[in-house]
């Protein structure tokens, strides 16, 4: 059964959820915006059968209490590193990183900025910044709210205290299947941002974007195996976001569509992501043993 606990590290505390025996491979689930860790929930007891799956609530979210002290705290290179030096004073070792969302441009950058630390990374129903086709999209106007969560303070004072009806409308656009998002799972995503400092955690995210879009635009070789997930329920075409992480350097990837889930695959589509993220596993196992 899952177990739940924390880790202080640079002044902060990590809530994180695990299950799996230590001893084994890690797994390192990180969650998007606007959710929690418990986004992992029905799948971390399956997973944890043959790796050691953690899921963390990031930094100032939920049960994550502070920010690192960095001149620019919400830089995805510099979350995703925390992270990873996180999971690795917990014992990680053979370490896949695997987001959802945010959660998997975290893992991207752990790929491309901390290749030589992890095994792979599963990128899942995101768009990289900086990487085709990040252009086209944020231009899309159904894609607003990346320019109106990037400004500063607005979207604190806007959202205060109405979290719950705003999420609503994230969560019911971008499932496949709304009515998958319970009530509960809704509840407590919206209690770990009704903090000031959360809900300001969350919008900052989204004012790193340009910076690590900068960042992303010069391509550099990245030979961690990765895996980039999609639900079909959006639509798009999973083969423009492959195309243009292999232009961005990932020399070593695999993209799969999961039928019948939206943004939420973890929640959506549960068995099928398990499946998806032990075949991941066990190629990469297969490889580093020939």
């Amino acid at each position: 059964m899952a177990r739940e606990s924390t880790l202080s590290i640079d002044g902060l505390t990590l809530s994180y959820r695990c299950a799996g025996d230590p001893r084994s491979p890690w797994l390192v689930l990180l969650h998007g915006w606007p959710q929690s860790k418990s986004i992992y929930d029905p799948v971390l007891d399956e997973l944890g059968r043959d790796v050691h799956a953690i899921a963390f609530d990031l930094p100032g979210i939920g049960g994550s209490l502070g920010m690192p002290p960095a001149a620019s705290p919400c830089e995805l290179h510099v979350l995703a590193g925390l992270l990873l030096r996180a999971a690795e004073s917990l014992g990680a070792h053979s370490i896949v990183f695997a987001g959802v969302d945010i959660g998997g441009m975290l893992a991207f950058a752990a790929a491309r900025e901390h290749g030589a630390r992890i095994a792979g990374a599963v990128v899942m129903n995101t768009v990289i910044p900086g990487v085709a086709p990040w252009s086209r999209l944020i231009a899309e106007p159904r894609i607003w709210h990346f320019a109106f969560h990037a400004i500063p303070q607005l979207p604190e004072l806007l959202v205060s205290g109405r979290e719950r009806a705003y999420f609503d409308y994230f969560y019911d656009l971008l499932a496949g299947d709304k009515h998958a998002l319970t009530n509960e799972t809704r509840n407590d995503w919206t209690r770990a941002y009704q903090r000031p400092e959360a809900l300001k955690a969350g919008f900052d995210w989204y004012r790193a974007l340009e910076s690590a879009a900068q960042r992303n635009a010069s391509p550099v070789r990245i030979d961690t195996p990765i895996l980039y997930l999609r639900g079909d329920a959006g639509g798009r075409d999973i083969d423009d976001y492959a195309d243009g992480l292999r232009k961005a350097g990932a020399a070593n990837l695999r993209s799969q569509l999961i039928s019948g889930s939206g943004e939420f695959l973890p929640i959506e589509a549960p068995a099928a992501t398990c499946e998806a993220l032990r075949a991941f596993r066990a190629e990469l196992e297969l490889g580093h043993a020939a």
